[in-house]
């Protein structure tokens, strides 16, 4: 061999050897390769007080077994323990040791003696890669109690791997599910750019996918990259999250908080995991101005009886290899007492203990093997185990004697040592150990995952305490897996509060959520629901569409009954109609009553008194026909308000129509040998009123038969609000009365137009004109307009239109009468009339 061997920092013979290998120290010092001189080999220094209590959980295990009965009675077992000190290539070189054993053979084949049987190891993840690709062609079992990633329960890659942890596979997903649950929606999340950050920080990101947290950045360092580290502060300190998952190492942990206290961040609620939530460390003098209120997850501690007073009496009495007592001087020459020096000075230190999370994790690992080897070599109680019991030498798998702890292997291999066997037995472990617990290993060789949550608090006296707040099992069912008391949870800065960590806020009840284009779902802007839409939760993705009857309230996060609008009496449009329908009933009763009064002068017996009064009486009742049109559309109000409409103006324009064929047929008559009027008498007019008029109802009787009017909901015109209102039924319908009703006029208007120019000092014919011309053009521009005008406007519009033309009516045709009447009542006398007397024409 060229170089000298590397030897165990802690060694004991046995029939069965265990190794291990922990970084008891954490800081390498490589020779120097000038190349001078032979290269010496590596040296360590800075103890990691850690991974040394693993090494004495160890020693303190095989040292129970040794002394136990039941278990391994008559077999003794050794332990070779390696400082790995925290490289990868003093770890590798380590392995290397384990597996060839003290003695080195130049030979072909093995030399036949076995080095291990199994090996506990390693701390870290990546180093455990390693390990376990390493020893895996030979079948070496390896049990490491804190090497978490998920990529090592991969069976293909590590078949002989186990470990007395659970995989990071649910620590990654409680991550997601505490940020879930405390509703931080924006994180920031930070990794070791190994195996163990990477692999956990994959799983943590898809969770994180699947339960809607947006994770603003994901960076990544290792501790030998400080630039890289420098960048992954400046986007901390540029970022707007306030949460940050740190998927780290101790050591790791230990340079971002450095620079995080040299940047003078803080505010941060940062959620750590197992590595380094509870790592003594991370506890200085400036650390909980960061890391104040850190929550994260942690292997829950476990006491092993014995084990405190042994790490400062036993242990150094019988396994530390310089020791006063003889029998432990180290059997490896080339290893100084000096070389320990570093570690003698926790020879009275034990306050440490109760707090280590690990331990109990070398002490199964240690037990597993213990319980692998008793079954395979048969043990029992009284009559011990089987030394002499042999493997078949043509299996292609290593044939284990006891006897002499010899593995010879069939094949050339340099390495002798395939462990088949104790790997399968590995497999069937299912044991109960001293502490109370049960431990066996699932089919991708890890435990149960079990974590307390732990909050970084600090105590009356200043200190910093690691307190448990809560716990997660994943042997529980999925709804009680995870327990917080949040009520004991200080927040980071001391704040009794919960922090926020959202990238927009929640959007209330009334709003949606819009995604901010090229940002993450969980940045969005909140955008109020359109009218007649409503959300009546925070953080809707989409407004839902009231009911046909229903419309959002101002907030847009309610769906109430539409307004029902129609004219009524209470409102000032209704009241001002009602107003001017009820003063053209006032005036017409007035001019009727006038008309009464002096109906023995020349002026009222010239105009026809008989129509004059039925066609007061029709306006009449065109005046009150228009408050039909007013007030809560009903069944029996749409009918009648359309019928009585028709059928009083048809009243009013026959009533018209016969005083003008009555002035026509009056100035014909006085033509020598004509006699006219016999056949246009009292009796002819009041039969012709009565048919026209019956023309009118027959027409609406057919109508209200066939498709009578019915109240109607109408939401066409407004979507905020239900216009009640009257359905026409039959649009011929209506549409035969309006025409029968133009009909009417266009031909009295005809007539009147004919007899305008007849010689008379007082010609009726001319105001007739005039009264038809102005209700021909106000229902002329009635019809576009009553189509166009929304909602009531459209009863309004009616009800204007019919108004005026019966304020046309009255005014054009009574008025002038009225004024020669109580104005000019010298004009009321028959030659006056008859044009003999001169006077000026009006």
């Amino acid at each position: 061999m060229m170089g000298q061997n590397i030897n165990p920092l802690i060694s004991k013979e046995g029939e069965v050897t265990i190794g291990a290998l922990f970084p008891i120290h954490s800081i390498e010092i490589l020779p120097s390769f000038e190349f001078t001189v032979k290269p010496q080999l590596l040296s360590c220094s800075s103890v990691n007080l850690r991974d040394f209590r693993m090494a004495q959980t160890m020693t303190f295990a095989i040292d129970e077994i040794n002394k136990n009965q039941s278990l391994l009675p008559n077999v003794s077992i050794g332990y070779r323990i390696y400082d790995t000190c925290g490289s990868r290539l003093s770890s590798m070189s380590a392995t290397m040791a384990l597996m060839n054993g003290k003695e080195f053979s130049a030979e072909d084949k093995c030399n036949g003696q076995s080095a291990i049987h199994a090996i506990i190891g390693e701390t870290e993840s990546s180093a455990t890669v390693i390990l376990s690709r390493t020893t895996g062609p030979f079948k070496i079992p390896v049990i490491s109690h804190s090497a978490t990633c998920e990529c090592l329960s991969n069976r293909k890659n590590h078949p002989s791997f186990f470990r007395t942890i659970a995989s990071d596979y649910h620590q990654s997903r409680a991550l997601a599910y505490i940020v879930k649950h405390f509703g931080w929606s924006w994180v920031g999340a930070v990794n070791s750019d190994n195996d163990y950050g990477n692999n956990g920080m994959a799983i943590f990101l898809n969770t994180a996918q699947e339960e809607g947290i947006c994770v603003e950045y994901s960076e990544k360092f290792y501790r030998t990259d400080p630039e890289k580290l420098r960048k992954v502060v400046d986007t901390i300190k540029n970022s707007t999250a306030k949460v940050i998952v740190a998927f780290l190492t101790s050591l790791e942990m230990e340079n971002l908080l450095q620079e995080l206290t040299k940047a003078n961040i803080t505010g941060l609620q940062i959620i750590g995991v197992e590595a380094w939530i509870t790592a003594n460390s991370l506890l200085t003098p400036n650390s909980f101005r960061v890391l104040g209120g850190s929550l994260g997850f942690a292997v829950p501690k476990v006491n092993i009886q014995g084990f405190s007073n042994y790490v400062i009496k036993d242990f150094w009495e019988t396994a530390f290899p310089c020791s006063e007592t003889e029998i432990n001087v180290s059997q490896y020459s080339s290893l100084s007492c000096n070389s320990y020096d570093d570690l003698l000075l926790l020879k009275n230190y034990n306050e440490d203990v109760p707090e280590q999370r690990y331990a109990s994790n070398v002490y199964k690992a240690v037990y597993a093997v213990a319980h692998a080897l008793h079954s395979l070599l048969k043990c029992k109680v009284n009559e011990g185990c089987k030394k002499d019991l042999k493997i078949q030498p043509q299996q292609v798998m290593i044939a284990i004697q006891i006897d002499n702890v010899r593995v010879i292997a069939k094949s050339d291999l340099l390495s002798c040592t395939s462990f088949s066997q104790v790997v399968d037995t590995l497999k069937e472990i299912n044991f109960t150990i001293n502490m109370g617990d049960r431990v066996w290993f699932d089919s991708t060789g890890a435990t149960i995952a079990q974590y307390e949550v732990i909050n970084w608090q600090q105590g009356s006296d200043g200190s910093i305490q690691f307190k448990t707040v809560g716990y997660f099992d994943a042997s529980l069912p999925h709804d009680q897996r995870f327990v917080l008391n949040t009520e004991s949870i200080i927040w980071t800065g001391g704040q009794l509060e919960k922090p926020k960590s959202v990238c927009s806020e929640n959007c209330p009840a009334g709003t949606r959520k819009a995604v901010q284009k090229g940002r993450p779902v969980c940045c969005y802007d909140c955008i109020p629901c359109a009218d007649g839409e409503i959300s009546n939760d925070t953080d809707s993705v989409n407004c839902k569409q009231c009911p046909g009857e229903y419309w959002s309230n101002a907030e847009k996060n309610r769906c109430v009954l539409k307004t029902v609008e129609f004219l009524s009496f209470t409102e000032v449009m209704g009241i001002v109609l009602v107003f001017f329908s009820l003063f053209g009933v006032g005036l017409t009763v007035l001019v009727a009553i006038l008309f009464y009064s002096k109906k023995e002068t020349p002026i009222v017996k010239a105009n026809n008194s008989e129509l004059s009064f039925l066609l007061l009486f029709s306006l009449t009742l065109c005046f009150l026909c228009s408050l039909t049109f007013i007030g809560r559309p009903t069944e029996w109000s749409c009918m009648l308000r359309h019928t009585t409409f028709g059928i009083t103006f048809v009243l009013c324009i026959s009533c018209v129509l016969g005083k003008t064929v009555v002035v026509l047929m009056a100035f014909r008559a006085t033509h020598p040998g004509k006699d006219i009027m016999k056949w246009f008498g009292p009796v002819q007019q009041r039969l012709s009123v009565i048919a026209l008029t019956l023309i009118q109802v027959l027409i609406c009787v057919l109508w209200l038969t066939i498709s009578p009017p019915y109240p109607y909901k109408n939401m066409k015109y407004f979507k905020e609000k239900t216009i009640l209102e009257c359905n026409l039924g039959s649009t011929i319908g209506f549409s035969a009365v309006l025409g029968y009703i133009g009909l009417l006029a266009v031909l009295c208007f005809f007539l009147a137009f004919l007899a305008r120019t007849l010689p008379d000092k007082f010609n009726e014919a001319k105001f007739i004109t005039f009264s038809m011309l102005i209700f021909c053009a106000v229902w002329i521009t009635f019809i576009p307009s009553y189509v166009s005008s929304p909602g009531k406007l459209t009863v309004a519009v009616e009800i204007f239109a019919i108004l005026a033309s019966s304020f046309g009516l009255l005014f054009c045709i009574f008025a002038p009468k009225c004024y020669v009447i109580l104005l000019k009542p010298e004009q009321n006398t028959k030659q006056h009339i008859m044009g003999k007397i001169s006077s000026k024409s009006y």
